[in-house]
């Protein structure tokens, strides 16, 4: 009997040979045990971005991600189950509103998130910052209270799909992340970690998103796609736009505040009618209610506060203060500098840099440069206009949420620079590029 030697996997790779499943998968698993060290596993990485991993190649990674930990079923809850995820952005709160939203439809959302790093806000901080939420659920709690409640946002425990967090860590150590099979392979096994009937994917695209063209993030969508249907389940992928903040609030308390007074109907803008188009397209593939009259139901349920008390039975059920969905301003931690963002010029907002807003609200503390750094809840960026709109100078465009007026000047100094402003007419961007349905949907 042959021994198994990894490196000739990594050798066939290198020559752009297309390895076997069983081979792929040994390799993912042999190094989530250990049996291969870091060296092994970072040529076969570096490899496979070069040369490519084909539909049965990334495939195969995927079930071993899968394989390498637990798996999580949250049995018969009485209603269809939802997992929506984003692949990340600036301003995207999507997750807060469409969780509570959902499951005022009628609808059940077990959601394992995780936590922001570099420009992107995780809905993990977003949901801590209020007092004493916790988001360390195991899976039986997760079960009970979507049962009861209709809805759950979680922490990925760290014994689901342990190889993806392994090769991710040294996929950004070794300069391997934007490849779009390993991408597809990450988000996937996460996802089809855990069992539900629906799985709703928001691909951005844009400035401010991982995949800044969207032919980008269509290749991705497509990939993702292709692995859900190789693993038999039910998947739609929406590539939407991030070429500008989605909403208005880049920071975590200042997230929960906009999610608040969406939810209460209470605010109007990007941030809700995405929300509102992902709840629609849930209902269309789990209940096949028509999408217009999916929408419309939608936002009745913002507006008529169902939302908005799915969403404070659900921050009960975790140890929060359900309060905040009544005077969020009263409950969450506040900064001690709020300074007005003021235009510097006027014209037609063309452009922004949604990146770089996020990296100015990450240096006031709102973020993360590494894994495991602590953030402050209080501090962000508040910022209004959109594209297309127009701006005279010494207008108030938000506020810069801070600790010092030093840094307040900075953030606003940094945020201003991101903005593209000229005289001619901008056409807004489309805040859905495409929309692959899931199968047998519209």
């Amino acid at each position: 009997m042959t021994t198994w030697d990894p490196r000739r996997t990594i050798a066939a790779k290198r020559e752009r040979q297309t390895l076997p499943p069983d081979e792929v998968e040994r390799f993912v698993l042999a190094y989530a045990a250990g049996e291969i060290g870091d060296g092994p596993a970072a040529a076969f990485l570096m490899a496979s971005l070069l040369n490519g991993l084909d539909a049965g190649e990334t495939l195969a990674m995927t079930r071993a991600m899968i394989a390498s930990g637990d798996t999580v079923r949250f049995g018969d809850v009485g209603r269809p189950t939802v997992d929506k995820h984003s692949t990340g952005g600036v301003a995207d709160g999507v997750t807060l509103v469409f969780a509570p939203l959902a499951a005022a439809l009628g609808l059940a959302v077990a959601k394992l998130s995780g936590r922001g790093l570099g420009h992107t806000g995780g809905t993990l901080d977003k949901l801590e910052s209020i007092p004493g939420l916790r988001t360390d659920l195991e899976p039986d709690r997760i079960e009970r209270q979507v049962q009861e409640v209709g809805c759950a946002v979680a922490a990925q425990s760290s014994r689901l799909v342990p190889a993806d967090g392994a090769l991710y860590a040294l996929r950004d150590a070794t300069a391997t992340v934007p490849s779009v099979p390993l991408i597809a392979a990450s988000v996937m096994s996460k996802k089809l970690a855990v069992a539900s009937d629906l799985i709703l994917l928001d691909v951005k695209a844009g400035s401010g998103a991982f995949m800044k063209e969207p032919a980008r993030a269509r290749d991705l969508a497509q990939a993702c796609l292709a692995l859900a249907r190789g693993a038999g389940r039910p998947c739609g992928v929406a590539i939407t736009d991030m070429s500008q903040p989605l909403g208005e609030a880049i920071g975590n308390a200042l997230d929960v505040i906009e999610a608040v007074e969406i939810l209460r109907g209470a605010r109007r803008g990007l941030l809700r009618d995405l929300s509102i188009w992902f709840a629609a397209r849930a209902l269309e593939a789990a209940r096949g209610a028509p999408f217009d009259e999916a929408s419309a139901r939608a936002a009745k349920a913002l507006d008529d506060g169902s939302a908005s008390e799915r969403f404070a039975r659900m921050i009960e059920a975790q140890g929060g203060d359900p309060r905040v969905t009544e005077d969020p301003g009263s409950i969450l931690p506040r900064a001690t500098v709020v300074a007005p963002l003021l235009a510097d010029r006027a014209g037609v907002l063309g452009a922004v840099d949604a990146e770089a807003i996020g990296m100015a609200s990450s240096s006031l503390g709102a973020g993360r440069a590494r894994k495991g750094e602590r953030i402050d809840p209080a501090v962000g960026i508040v910022f209004r206009p959109k594209i297309g709109d127009r701006i005279d100078v010494r207008e108030p465009l938000g506020e810069i949420h801070a600790r010092s007026r030093e840094a307040a000047e900075e953030a606003s100094a940094r945020t201003l620079a991101a903005l593209t402003v000229g005289e001619a007419p901008v056409e807004p961007p489309p805040l859905i590029h495409d929309w692959f349905p899931p199968e047998g949907g519209r």
